[in-house]
C-alpha cells in the first residue's frame, strides 16, 4: 500500500524541525482550519515550518512527489488559497520573529506573523507601516498582493514600503530579493502574489506614527445615496493624511456603540487621520459632514494605531462563512450610487458589508509598471463581502455578493485587487494585472517554470520560444 503524504514526510524529511500533521493525527482538524469556514479542505500533510530550511525541505518534498503545494501564512484568503485537498500545506505560522530597528526605521518580519503582532512591536517605538484593517490577517498575503489599508493615502500600499524579502524558490534555493539582488523577482513579488516562492521574511520601511484620529461616522442606510455622492466628490480632494473608506454595513452590536444603534443597517465612513492633531483631523473631515445629513454617530477620536488596526477583529472572528467579490473603480457615477444604495439596503446578514477603499494619494506617486499592482490610476478598490456565522446562510450571502458585484461591474475599471478575489479564472487574473501580466509570466518562467506555486491567483509561466526550447 502506498504511503500517505504524512507517512512519507515522516520518513523522508530528515532534519525537519517543525511539526508534521496528517489526517490521522489528533490535532489535524485544528491544524487544517482556515479563517473562512466556507473552505473545507483536507490536506494530506500540514507541515509547520520553524525556519527557512524547514520551508526548503517541504517545498522539495512536494516537488519531488508531484504533490499540490499550498502556502499558508495567516490563512485569511477568502478563496482558501492557503490550503488544498490531498496535497501539502506549508504552514508558516511558527515564523514569528520581529526585529524593529528604530534608528533605521525598518522592521524585519517573519513570514508567519499577523499584522497585529507587527503593529504592537512597531508602535512601541512610535512607528508604523501600512497594512490592512484586520489585525489577525497574515503579513505575507496582504503584502504579496499589494496591501490596502488605513494608511494608504499617506504612505502608500504595503508593497510601496517593502525593502527586501527572503524567499525559498521552487528549486529549494534560498535567495534575497531587493532592488539590488534579484531585482526582477523583487519587482514581481510586489503585487504578483505567492507565484514566485515562499517568503520567509520581509523588511519594511517604517514611518513616525504612534497615535491616529480614527473611528466611524454612521448615517442611516436610507441616506446612503446622498452620503455616497457627497463622499465621492469630497474624498479625492481631502488631505492625504486623511483616509476614509465608505461602507454599507450594520452598526456593531456591542459597546462603545449606543445600544439603540447596535445592529442597525447603516452607511458610513471609517476614518483614519495619520497623526494626533484632533483639530486638523476635524478640519479635514468637516467638508463631508457639512455636505451630508446629520449622522447617527460621529465617533473619531485619538487612539494608538494598533487599536484602530484591531477594531474589526471582534466583528470578524475566524470561523465565519465568507464570500467575496471585488473590483477597481475609477469613478462612481450617479447610476452606480443608486445601485449601491439598493444593494446596501438589502444587506443579507449583520456582518455582510461593502467597502470602497481609496487608493489615491501616495499610491498615485508610482507608475503602472513600477510594480505588478497595475491599477495605480484608479480611485477606489471595492469589495463586496457576504459574511455570516451560520453555514445555513452560505447560499444567501453568496447570492447577494454575486448579484451586487454583477450589478456594479459594468462601472468598474476591469480588474480587481487580487487579495479580495475568489477563484474566478485566468482571464480575471490577467485583467487584474493588465499590461504587467506578460512580464510577470516571463519572471514566473524563470523562477517557477513548472508552476509548483499555482495555488494562488495564478500567473502561468510564459512558454519558451522555439530558440529557448532547443536542447
Amino acid at each position: 500500500m502506498a504511503m500517505t503524504p504524512a507517512q512519507a514526510a515522516r520518513k523522508e524529511l530528515a532534519g525537519f524541525k517543525g511539526e508534521l500533521t496528517g489526517p490521522d493525527d489528533s490535532g489535524y482538524e485544528k491544524a487544517r482550519a482556515v479563517y473562512n469556514a466556507m473552505i473545507d479542505r483536507r490536506p494530506g500533510l500540514i507541515a509547520a515550518c520553524t525556519d527557512a530550511e524547514d520551508v526548503s525541505r517541504v517545498v522539495g518534498f512536494a516537488r519531488e512527489r508531484g504533490l499540490r503545494l499550498a502556502v499558508r501564512g495567516g490563512g485569511h484568503h477568502g478563496a482558501g488559497l492557503g490550503t488544498c485537498d490531498g496535497g501539502v500545506v506549508a504552514d508558516l505560522s511558527p515564523l514569528k520573529d520581529i526585529q524593529v530597528d528604530p534608528e533605521a526605521r525598518t522592521v524585519r518580519v517573519g513570514g508567519g506573523c499577523v499584522w497585529g503582532e507587527v503593529d504592537r512591536a512597531t508602535n512601541a517605538h512610535g512607528l508604523a507601516t501600512p497594512s490592512g484593517i484586520v489585525s489577525t490577517t497574515g503579513v505575507g498575503g496582504i503584502t504579496l498582493g499589494g496591501g490596502i489599508g488605513h494608511l494608504t493615502r499617506k504612505y502608500g500600499l504595503t508593497i510601496d514600503n517593502l525593502l527586501e524579502a527572503d524567499l525559498v524558490l521552487a528549486s529549494g534555493e534560498r535567495v534575497r530579493a531587493s532592488a539590488d539582488e534579484h531585482p526582477d523577482l523583487f519587482w514581481a513579488i510586489r503585487g504578483g502574489g505567492g507565484n514566485f516562492g515562499v517568503v520567509t521574511s520581509f523588511l519594511f520601511r517604517l514611518h513616525p506614527l504612534s497615535t491616529v484620529v480614527a473611528g466611524p461616522t454612521f448615517w442611516s442606510v436610507e441616506q446612503g445615496a446622498e452620503v455616497l455622492a457627497a463622499y465621492r466628490d469630497f474624498l479625492p480632494g481631502a488631505p492625504h493624511e486623511l483616509n476614509g473608506f465608505f461602507l454599507y454595513g450594520s452598526v456593531p452590536p456591542a459597546p462603545p456603540y449606543p445600544e439603540e444603534l447596535q445592529g442597525r443597517k447603516a452607511c458610513g465612513v471609517v476614518w483614519c487621520y495619520a497623526g494626533d492633531d484632533t483639530d486638523a483631523a476635524a478640519r479635514a473631515m468637516a467638508p463631508l459632514l457639512a455636505a451630508t445629513p446629520e449622522p447617527m454617530l460621529h465617533g473619531p477620536a485619538p487612539m494608538p494605531h494598533p487599536v484602530l488596526q484591531s477594531a474589526f477583529d471582534g466583528l470578524y472572528p475566524p470561523g465565519d462563512q465568507w464570500y467575496w467579490r471585488a473590483d477597481f473603480v475609477n469613478e462612481i457615477p450617479d447610476d452606480a450610487v443608486a445601485l449601491h444604495a439598493k444593494f446596501g439596503a438589502e444587506l443579507p446578514t449583520p456582518q455582510s458589508t461593502m467597502h470602497l477603499y481609496p487608493i489615491d494619494g501616495a499610491v498615485h506617486e508610482y507608475a503602472q509598471a513600477d510594480t505588478p499592482w497595475s491599477y495605480r490610476d484608479s480611485g477606489w478598490a471595492s469589495v463586496f463581502a457576504g459574511v455570516d456565522g451560520d453555514p445555513g446562510n452560505a447560499d444567501l450571502i453568496k447570492r447577494w455578493t454575486v448579484d451586487y458585484f454583477d450589478a456594479l461591474h459594468p462601472f468598474s475599471a476591469g480588474g480587481a485587487y487580487v487579495n479580495m478575489m475568489m477563484d474566478e479564472g485566468q482571464e480575471r487574473v490577467r485583467a487584474s494585472y493588465r499590461d504587467n501580466y506578460a512580464r510577470l509570466a516571463r519572471i514566473k518562467a524563470e523562477y517557477d517554470p513548472e508552476n509548483l506555486f499555482r495555488l494562488n491567483q495564478n500567473i502561468q509561466p510564459a512558454p519558451k520560444t522555439p530558440y529557448e526550447a532547443r536542447p
